[in-house]
């Protein structure tokens, strides 16, 4: 699988897991080493495409417009709660 393809086959996989995914999650779904998969996370991260959040001793990385939407919708529903409250 060429370069490109497996970078856009790591953009699907985010796409299809807004809540965030380790490396070794994303070598799984895309049938690639943890390795690999590393590296173009890395690449992907560089180019502002990916966003990589720690979670305690896990770093879970997103699509960045997909990480962008569920931290508004938070805010969104936050707001709600508290005029509602």
């Amino acid at each position: 699988m060429k370069r490109k393809n497996k970078k856009d086959l790591i953009i699907k996989i985010l796409k299809e897991n807004p809540d965030g995914l380790t490396i070794q999650d994303v070598a799984r779904l895309g049938k690639m080493s943890r390795i690999t998969a590393m590296i173009y996370l890395h690449e992907l991260l560089g180019a502002g495409r990916v966003i990589e959040k720690r979670i305690g001793a896990y770093r879970l990385f997103f699509l960045k417009e997909k990480y962008i939407e569920l931290v508004k919708n938070k805010e969104v529903i936050e707001k709600i709660r508290k005029e509602f409250s």
